[in-house]
């Protein structure tokens, strides 16, 4: 069943009630509102602006949406990017889209201009709908990106080359358009996070994202009584294939623009969040804060909130332990997938294993996993190995790339990249990316493994080891830590409690410095290559 029957059976059963709110903290200002949908809220001495629409006003808005596109040529298999930031218009502009048979294309909002035009020219896209946060990266591309024939701001102070997409939006028929579509019709292509390069266009169809969203409530047991805080960017796989849990159990979802620890824990009382899912620095920024007496848990009303899950990274074990301190009741649940696997949950922990904290998990609901060598053939049990996936979330191919389809996809199963273990009761564990072994010596290092360890010290907040390259080894690892504020620590501190690691797996550099991740939290590693090797190449040299 195509995901857009889910949009118009909630709008049926539960219309007039909240589906999607979006708050944003930052506002500080009181302005003059016509929409019923605008709300002002007073929270002590800032002004929060909250707005809301209910299930039928989002599928009203899509079908406009939908209309608009229609009426200026778009049609089954155009492609149409989203270049918005976190916001109400996000998904009912997903959502219209999807239901002229076109494909949704979501851009990552921290482009530059040179990667729009790229992402564009790259999917074919015929229109691209953009926000005000935009103008000008567009503005500097749009005379470069000749298969773009339509442009649509969503915003205030339309600019010249662009049409008022509210203005025009407002006109259409609030009745859906007469498009059949079939669960093998293409729905979006999403990209790559690009932390190895340019990143790649994953076509997906409406079953990838139909098993997204069963997934996710087969494993979190979304109810309609649920309420989702989304915090993430709407662009990425895993905010919105989670928020696809809210989406099949007719639930609401809260839009936080802003990863304040005060501001999140502040919008899970006043919304009366059930269901919150954090990236694991702004866990890490949770507990600092509570630790540090900026939060007090006694003052907020915090009893409904039942599961914090956590995805896209590697999760150490000290943090949970940390977490469950602070809050004994909660469930915990962590995922893994790729954009390519439909986001999250082709492995999950599980609510009921939280004793296997550390592992990645098991299989998903409709999933299958192998552990594989080099010849794609299984490795024992305790070996590491390659992790792969089959199911009906695997993307359909690398758009217009068949040699990178090739390289990934056999006989319907997903190479990952990335290395993994599965113990004797059958929890997976990842140990690395591929790519990001490190051979110093002809030994195989995990950095994943050696970051867990260093993230358990009192003063570390996040850390990331890469290979270096060395004369003699091949490579190096070298660590780069990010201190807690306030904390102090030295190189020598860190290496007198790297001795409990065997002597091959301790970091030969120890380098202070923020550790730099993109929107989905993953460590941006390539560029911290970038930024190190040349440093340490003259630095070699110097003292050689």
């Amino acid at each position: 069943m195509p995901i857009t029957k889910l949009l118009e059976r909630n709008a049926r059963e539960y219309g007039d009630e909240v589906a999607l709110v979006e708050i944003n903290p930052d506002v500080r200002e009181i302005r003059r509102v016509t929409w019923k949908e605008y709300e002002l809220i007073e929270t002590g001495s800032s002004t929060e602006f909250r707005r809301e629409i209910t299930w039928s006003v989002f599928d009203e808005k899509a079908n406009r949406c939908a209309n608009l596109l229609m009426s200026r040529g778009i049609r089954r298999g155009h492609k149409v990017a989203i270049l918005l930031m976190n916001c109400l218009e996000w998904l009912p502009v997903y959502f219209g889209i999807l239901k002229t048979g076109a494909l949704a294309v979501p851009l990552n909002y921290r482009y530059s201009a040179e990667e729009i035009r790229y992402c564009c020219d790259l999917a074919d896209v015929d229109a691209l709908l953009f926000g005000p946060e935009f103008i000008g990266r567009v503005e500097e591309v749009v005379d470069q990106m000749p298969k773009v024939k339509l442009l649509f701001y969503i915003g205030d102070n339309c600019p010249t080359f662009a049409e008022n997409y509210h203005h025009l939006a407002a006109n259409q028929s609030s009745v859906a358009p007469k498009v059949e579509l079939t669960d093998q019709d293409d729905a979006a292509i999403y990209f790559s996070s690009g932390t190895t390069g340019f990143p790649k266009a994953i076509l997906h169809n409406h079953e990838s994202l139909m098993h997204a969203a069963v997934v996710e409530q087969k494993h979190h047991g979304q109810t309609h009584d649920d309420v989702f805080l989304c915090i993430p960017p709407l662009y990425h796989t895993g905010a919105k294939m989670h928020w696809f849990g809210s989406l099949i159990s007719g639930s609401r979802a809260v839009l936080l623009k802003g990863v304040r620890p005060e501001t999140i824990i502040r919008t899970v009382a006043e919304e009366k969040c059930t269901i919150v899912w954090l990236l694991v620095p702004w866990a890490q920024d949770i507990l600092d804060a509570i630790d540090r007496g900026e939060i007090d848990l006694r003052g907020c009303a915090l009893g409904q909130w039942r599961l914090m899950h956590i995805g896209a990274q590697p999760v150490p074990q000290s943090l949970i332990r940390r977490w469950k301190r602070h809050f004994p009741n909660h469930q915990y649940d962590t995922n893994y997938g790729l954009s390519e696997s439909i986001g999250p949950g082709c492995v999950h922990l599980g609510v009921e294993n939280i004793d296997h904290v550390g592992a990645i998990g098991v299989p998903g609901y409709g999933w299958q996993v192998r552990i594989v060598d080099d010849r794609k053939e299984d490795v024992r049990q305790g070996e590491v190995g390659e992790l792969a996936v089959k199911g009906p979330g695997v993307m359909t191919c690398y758009y217009k790339d068949e040699k990178a389809t090739r390289e990934v996809l056999r006989d319907g199963w997903l190479f990952t990249g990335d290395m993994a273990m599965q113990d004797p009761d059958g929890f997976i564990y990842l140990v690395d990316r591929k790519k990001d072994v490190i051979i110093t010596g002809g030994e195989n290092l995990y950095p994943v493994q050696i970051e867990d360890f260093l993230r358990a010290h009192d003063a570390v907040k996040d850390v990331a080891v890469i290979g270096l390259p060395h004369p003699r080894l091949g490579e190096i690892a070298a660590a780069i830590v990010e201190l807690k504020p306030g904390a102090v620590c030295t190189e020598r501190d860190i290496e007198e409690f790297c001795k409990q690691l065997p002597r091959y797996k301790r970091p030969r550099r120890i380098i202070f410095a923020e550790v730099p991740r993109n929107p989905t939290g993953k460590i941006e590693k390539p560029k911290l290559r970038k930024m190190y090797s040349a440093e340490h190449l003259v630095a070699s040299q110097v003292e050689g």
